[in-house]
C-alpha cells in the first residue's frame, strides 16, 4: 500500500518546486498541441459545401490526401445509385487513375466498393463488366498478399454472373499464359482459385479440353504452394465435370498428392478426398480409397500436429464414408484410434505452472486440446459408426472422458451435442444420465449455455426413454435432475451472464412434460416468482414471468393455482414499487397468450384495468398499450358487465389523465379500441375463426385439468375406503353382512352426474372409469407440444374430440366445483420449500354468474382498499 500524501506546505521554498512542476507538465503538452493541424493545412482539407455529391468525390480524388480520396472511393456505391451514368462518365476514370498509385488501404476500400455495387445490381451485367473488370484483372497480383485476396473475392463474386462469352475471352483466354511457371507464384495461386470457379460455369466438354490441362500442370508444380491450393480446388472441379471424368482425372491426381513430400499437400489431398467419398462407387472406396486413408492415419501420430487436428474433424465424416466397407478388423482398429485422438495429452502430468512450460510445449498442448475439441464434435457420427445398441460397451467410457475433460472447450463440445447423442440412443438414453447431471453442474457457464440450447429435447427425451417409460414415474430413475436445474439457474443467476440465465428460464418452460406438477410447485415455482419480484434485469425477469405463467397453466391442483393467483394480484399487481405493477402487466400479457379468455377474465380482468389510477405514469401508460388485448379477451353478452367496467376506466382516463404522454398514448389506444370487433358466444366469427378455435381448445384444457383432479381425488377416496373396509372385514367389526356398496362421498366433494343412467352403480363406475382414461389420455399428451409455441398445443391434439359442443363444456364446467378450499398437502410437506402462504379466497368475474362465497370473502374488513374494484361483478 502506498502510505499516505503527506499534508500540502505552500511555504515559498515549496512554491517554487510546484511552479518547476507545472512548466514540466507545459513541456509535455507542447507535442501535442505541434500535432494539431495549421491553418494552412485546416485550409487544404476544407471543401466547399455548394459542391454537388459527384463534383465533391471528383475534388478529393484530385486535391486531397490519401484519406479523403479513399473517402471518396468508399462513396462510389452511393454514387453509382443516385446517378449512374454520370458516375461512370465522370468518377470511374479518376478512381482507375488514383488506384494506380494508392495504398492499402485505398485498394481495399475500392475491392469492397467494386462488390458492393454489383451486389446492389446498380447497372446492368453487360455495363458493369465492361466498366469495372478491367479495373478488377488489374490489380489481381498486387504485391501486397491482402490487397490482392480482396480483389480476388470479388472476381469470383462476378465470375457468378457474367456470361459464358465475357467469361471466355476475358479470363479463361487470358488464364492460360497466368497459369504457366513462367509466371510469379502469386500469379499461379490466383489462377489455382479462378479454375475452381471456373468449372462450373462451363459445360463438361470445354472442360476436359480447356480446363483440365491446366489443372493437371498445376497439380504437379514445383511449389508446394501451388499444388496444395490447386488440390484443394478439385473439390469444385469433380462437382463440374461429373462422376466418369471424377473418378479417370480427378482421383488419378488425389493419390499422386496423397504421396506428395510436402505435409501441406498431403493433408490437403486427405481434406479433398473425405469430401469427394460421395462421388467415388464402392470398388474405388475399398480398393484405393481405405488403403490410402489407412496408411495417413497410421502415420498421423509422427506426423506434424496439424494433421492430427485435420485428421480428428474429418474423422466422423470419414467413417461415414466408408460405412459398410470395413472389414471387423479395420472397424476396430479405427474406432481405437478414435479413442486415442479423445484422450490425446490427456496422459501428460498436470497441475504444472504454465510460466514454467516451454513455449513449444504449450503450442502442443493446445492442438491436443483442439484434437479433442474436434473428437466431441464427431462424436454423434462415431456413435452411429458403432451402432447405439454397442454405445455402452464401446464409447460409453469416451463419452464419459469427454464430459469430464479438464479443458472447457472439449466440455463446451460435447455439450452442443449432447442432445444429438440423446436422439441416437433412444431407449437407452438412460446410460448418459449421469453425465447429463455433470455438465449441468459444470462451474463454467459457457458449457451450460451450451447444453441448455437443447435442454428442453434432451429432457422430453429423458423422460420419454430409458428403462421406465410409465407416465407417472417421469424421470424417476434421475433423482439428482432437479437439485441439478436448481443449482444451474443458482449459478447463472449470481453470474453477470444474464443471457444465459434468461435462455435458461426460457428453457424451463418444458419441465411440466418432464417433471409432476407437484414437484415444480416446490421446487421451481416459487423460484420464478421471486425472480420476478427481485431480479434486475428486465429480460429476466419476463423470462421468469412467462415461465411462471406456463407452470400455472399445467397446474394441477386448483388450490396452488389459487394460491399463485392471489399473490400474482396482490404482491404484483396490488405491490408497493412500481415496477412490480409494470411486471404484473407483463405477467398478464402471458396470461392472455397461454390461457384462455375466460381465465384472464376471471381472474386478471380487474385487478389489470384497476391500475387505471395507479399513481405513475409508466404504469398507467404500459396499461394503456396492453388494453386491446384486454378488450380482446371479452365475450358479448356474457362480459358486457366487463365490457362498461373497461368503457368506464377508458373514460376516467381521458377525463382526468394529466400527464401529457400519457394522454396521447389513451387517445390513440381510444382509436383503437373502437375499431376492435368483439367475439361473440356460441358462434365463431370468420375473421378470428383460427383465435376462437384455438381458445375453444385452451378452455377445454382448463376444464379437463379441474376434471382430472376431481377424478383423482374420487380414486384416492375409493381407494381409501376399500382398504378400510377391508381393514373393518379382517378385524371382524362389521359382522352379518357384506357391505355391498361403498359409503357415500362427503358433501364437500364435488361429483359428476352422468345422465339418466346414474341409478346403476355398474354404470356410474364404468363412467369414472371413462373418464378417467379421457384424463389420462389428456394428461399424456397434452403437455407434448413445443415449448415455443405452447399456446397452440391444443389445436393439434387429437384426444379432444370428445367434448366438441359449447353445451358440452357448459355441462363439463357445471359438474365441477370451482370454489373447493381444501389445499391438498404431500406428506413430505414439512421437508419441503417454503412455498406461497395461503390466503384467503380469489375474487373472481366468472361469467354469467358469481359465487357469493367468493364475494362475501372478498369483501371481508382486513381487505386493503385497493381490492375494492376486485368486487365489482354486474
Amino acid at each position: 500500500m502506498h502510505p499516505p500524501p503527506a499534508a500540502m506546505d505552500f511555504g515559498q521554498s515549496s512554491l517554487f518546486g510546484y511552479m518547476d512542476e507545472l512548466q514540466e507538465l507545459t513541456f509535455i503538452e507542447r507535442p501535442v498541441r505541434r500535432s494539431l493541424k495549421t491553418a494552412e493545412e485546416i485550409e487544404r482539407l476544407t471543401v466547399d459545401e455548394d459542391l454537388s455529391d459527384i463534383e465533391r468525390a471528383l475534388y478529393l480524388l484530385s486535391a486531397g490526401q490519401d484519406i479523403q480520396g479513399t473517402s471518396a472511393i468508399a462513396s462510389l456505391p452511393f454514387l453509382m445509385r443516385q446517378s449512374p451514368a454520370e458516375t461512370l462518365r465522370t468518377v470511374l476514370p479518376k478512381v482507375r487513375e488514383v488506384l494506380q498509385a494508392a495504398g492499402a488501404e485505398m485498394q481495399l476500400t475500392a475491392a469492397l466498393a467494386f462488390l458492393t455495387i454489383l451486389q446492389e445490381e446498380s447497372v446492368s451485367v453487360h455495363t458493369y463488366a465492361h466498366s469495372f473488370l478491367h479495373v478488377i484483372l488489374l490489380h489481381l497480383e498486387h504485391r501486397d498478399t491482402g490487397v490482392s485476396n480482396a480483389w480476388l473475392e470479388t472476381l469470383l463474386s462476378v465470375i457468378e454472373v457474367l456470361p459464358k462469352e465475357t467469361l471466355r475471352h476475358e479470363i479463361l483466354n487470358p488464364l492460360v499464359s497466368k497459369a504457366q511457371l513462367s509466371q510469379t507464384v502469386q500469379s499461379r495461386l490466383v489462377s489455382c482459385k479462378i479454375l475452381g470457379k471456373l468449372t462450373n460455369k462451363f459445360d463438361a466438354h470445354t472442360i476436359k479440353r480447356e480446363i483440365l490441362p491446366l489443372v493437371k500442370s498445376l497439380c504437379q508444380d514445383v511449389e508446394y504452394e501451388v499444388r496444395s491450393c490447386m488440390c484443394r480446388q478439385l473439390e469444385n472441379i469433380a462437382q463440374g465435370i461429373g462422376a466418369e471424368l471424377t473418378k479417370s482425372v480427378v482421383l488419378p491426381e488425389l493419390i499422386e498428392l496423397f504421396r506428395d513430400e510436402g505435409s501441406s499437400v498431403r493433408l490437403a489431398a486427405f481434406e479433398t478426398l473425405v469430401n469427394l467419398l460421395d462421388n467415388f462407387d464402392t470398388d474405388d472406396r475399398s480398393q484405393t480409397i481405405l488403403p490410402l486413408v489407412k496408411s495417413f492415419c497410421e502415420k498421423s501420430f509422427k506426423a506434424d500436429e496439424s494433421i492430427l487436428t485435420s485428421l480428428s474433424f474429418h474423422l466422423g465424416k470419414l467413417c461415414h464414408g466408408l460405412y459398410g466397407i470395413f472389414t471387423p478388423d479395420q472397424h476396430l482398429r479405427f474406432l481405437e484410434f478414435y479413442k486415442k485422438l479423445c484422450t490425446l495429452g490427456l496422459q501428460q502430468e498436470n497441475g504444472h505452472n504454465e510460466s514454467q512450460i516451454p513455449p513449444q510445449i504449450l503450442a502442443q498442448e493446445k492442438k491436443y486440446i483442439t484434437v479433442r475439441k474436434n473428437c466431441a464434435y464427431n462424436f454423434p457420427a462415431m456413435t452411429v459408426f458403432v451402432d447405439p445398441k454397442n454405445f455402452h460397451m464401446e464409447l460409453y467410457s469416451t463419452f464419459f472422458c469427454l464430459c469430464h475433460d479438464p479443458e472447457v472447450p472439449v466440455r463446451y463440445t460435447i455439450a452442443i451435442c449432447f442432445h444429438e447423442v440423446s436422439k441416437l440412443l433412444d431407449s437407452g438414453v438412460y446410460l448418459i444420465h449421469k453425465e447429463l447431471i455433470t455438465l449441468l453442474q459444470d462451474e463454467s457457464l459457457e458449457v451450460l449455455d451450451a447444453l441448455i440450447d437443447h435442454l428442453p429435447e434432451t429432457l422430453e427425451l429423458m423422460s420419454a426413454g430409458g428403462e421406465s417409460t410409465t407416465q407417472e414415474n417421469k424421470l424417476s430413475s434421475l433423482p439428482d435432475l432437479i437439485p441439478a436445474l436448481t443449482a444451474a439457474e443458482q449459478r447463472a443467476a449470481t453470474s453477470l451472464k444474464w443471457r444465459t440465465h434468461e435462455k435458461l428460464l426460457q428453457r424451463y418452460a418444458c419441465l411440466p412434460h418432464v417433471i409432476s406438477s407437484d414437484q415444480i410447485y416446490y421446487r421451481f415455482l416459487q423460484r420464478m416468482f421471486t425472480i420476478v419480484m427481485t431480479n434486475n434485469v428486465l429480460p429476466v425477469q419476463k423470462a421468469a414471468s412467462r415461465t411462471l405463467c406456463i407452470f400455472l397453466r399445467y397446474n394441477r391442483k386448483q388450490d396452488q393455482r389459487h394460491e399463485v393467483i392471489q399473490k400474482l394480484i396482490e404482491q404484483l399487481g396490488q405491490g408497493k414499487s412500481y415496477w412490480n405493477r409494470l411486471r404484473f402487466l407483463d405477467t398478464c400479457e402471458f396470461i392472455i397468450e397461454i390461457f384462455s379468455r375466460s381465465f384472464f377474465c376471471k381472474y386478471f380482468f380487474l385487478p389489470a384495468i384497476e391500475l387505471t389510477h395507479d399513481p405513475v405514469a409508466n404504469v398507467r401508460m404500459k396499461l394503456c398499450y396492453l388494453l386491446p388485448k384486454v378488450k380482446s379477451t371479452l365475450k358479448i353478452p356474457a362480459d358486457k358487465h366487463l365490457l362498461q367496467q373497461l368503457e368506464m376506466c377508458v373514460r376516467k382516463l381521458l377525463c382526468q389523465e394529466k400527464d401529457k404522454d400519457v394522454l396521447a398514448i389513451v387517445k390513440r389506444t381510444v382509436l383503437e379500441l373502437d375499431r376492435m370487433e368483439m367475439s361473440l358466444d356460441a358462434q365463431f366469427q370468420k375473421k378470428n375463426y383460427e383465435k376462437d378455435l384455438l381458445d375453444q381448445e385452451k378452455e377445454r384444457e382448463e376444464l379437463l385439468l379441474l376434471e382430472m383432479e376431481q377424478l383423482e381425488k374420487e380414486k384416492q377416496q375409493n381407494d381409501g375406503r376399500s382398504m378400510s373396509e377391508k381393514t373393518l372385514e379382517k378385524k371382524h367389526f362389521v359382522s352379518g353382512r357384506e357391505m355391498k356398496t361403498p359409503a357415500a362421498l362427503p358433501k364437500n366433494t364435488p361429483t359428476a352426474v352422468p345422465g339418466p343412467s346414474s341409478g346403476t352403480p355398474s354404470t356410474s363406475k364404468e363412467v369414472r372409469k371413462s373418464k378417467l382414461i379421457r384424463s389420462q389420455s389428456f394428461n399424456s399428451q397434452a403437455f407434448h407440444s413445443k415449448y415455443g409455441n405452447l399456446d397452440k398445443c391444443a389445436s393439434k391434439n387429437p384426444t379432444m374430440a370428445y367434448t366438441s359442443s359449447a353445451s358440452g363444456l357448459a355441462k363439463t364446467s357445471a359438474m365441477i366445483s370451482l370454489t373447493d378450499d381444501s389445499f391438498w398437502t404431500p406428506r413430505n410437506a414439512s421437508s419441503a420449500p417454503a412455498t406461497f402462504a395461503s390466503s384467503a379466497p380469489l375474487p373472481s368475474t366468472s361469467r354469467g354468474t358469481a359465487n357469493p362465497v367468493d364475494i362475501k370473502s372478498a369483501g371481508s374488513k382486513d381487505m386493503q382498499p385497493r381490492k375494492a374494484a376486485l368486487l365489482f361483478l354486474s
